[in-house]
């Protein structure tokens, strides 16, 4: 496995030089564009707009548009931003994680310690699991700043990406139904409903169920036969009134 970025981790006064790793990978089937008169892969090139011909990796550039001009960026004046911003990943504060809502998170990467950092990676791993408490650490990632919360996973530490508050869109554009709809009895009932269904959280028990039966269409229609298409049957409620559904519901719940 090939790190993607290398530098350390600031903790206070302590540095642990460190490597980062994708924490994750793609679950869906890959395909490919193809011609489908003859079956023919296509091709994306990266085409200079004036000449018209195709422009090879090692001359691709960064620009910035500014007053109508381009403005040639290279990697020196991506270091002269913020140096120390480009190689250490600096930690700022500690907080607890269920501080942070779920919609602001982002892409996870995994820590390893270089030879050198080894047992101050261990101290700071103990110390956070010791705590329950993660890091809040900002550093730059490519040519972005990225936000992330450092938290220990069993053995090793978990660097996660996180999104700026700015951008999470607002909600104030939504017609939404005030509380003062939904009627006491109504409440107490979901309630009752999903205490029935609450249960630990394995996610090992969840798999990618698509991905594997469109694999098997593919392999079927490879070898000549011809499935049937599933038909989504129309699921119609016996009653429009609330209270009646959530009795059916739980009904159901106790029967299964």
């Amino acid at each position: 496995m090939k790190a993607i970025w290398k530098g350390s981790i600031n903790f206070s006064l302590v540095n642990i030089p460190i490597k980062l790793y994708s924490a994750t990978e793609q679950s869906n089937i890959d395909l490919d564009m193809v011609d489908s008169r003859d079956m023919a892969n296509i091709r994306y090139q990266r085409v200079n707009e004036t000449t018209g011909k195709e422009v090879q990796w090692e001359n691709i550039a960064k620009a910035y548009m500014l007053d109508g001009s381009y403005i040639l960026l290279d990697d020196a004046d991506f270091e002269k931003v913020s140096p120390e911003k480009n190689k250490i990943i600096e930690v700022n504060h500690f907080i607890d994680e269920h501080e942070i809502d779920t919609i602001y998170f982002e892409k996870s990467y995994y820590v390893e310690p270089e030879k050198s950092g080894v047992k101050a990676y261990a101290l700071l791993r103990e110390a956070l699991i010791k705590s329950g408490k993660v890091g809040i650490a900002q550093f730059v990632l490519r040519t972005s700043e990225a936000l992330t919360v450092l938290k220990p996973l069993g053995d090793i530490l978990v660097l996660s990406q996180i999104r700026y508050a700015q951008e999470i869109r607002g909600t104030e554009d939504f017609t939404l139904p005030s509380k003062s709809v939904v009627k006491p009895a109504e409440l107490k009932m979901a309630l009752t409903l999903i205490n029935q269904f609450t249960q630990p959280f394995k996610i090992e028990e969840y798999k990618d169920e698509y991905a594997s039966s469109l694999l098997k269409v593919i392999k079927a229609k490879a070898s000549g036969k011809t499935g049937k298409v599933r038909k989504l049957k129309a699921v119609s409620n016996k009653t429009e009134n609330l209270m009646e559904q959530l009795k059916a519901s739980l009904s159901k719940r106790k029967t299964s």
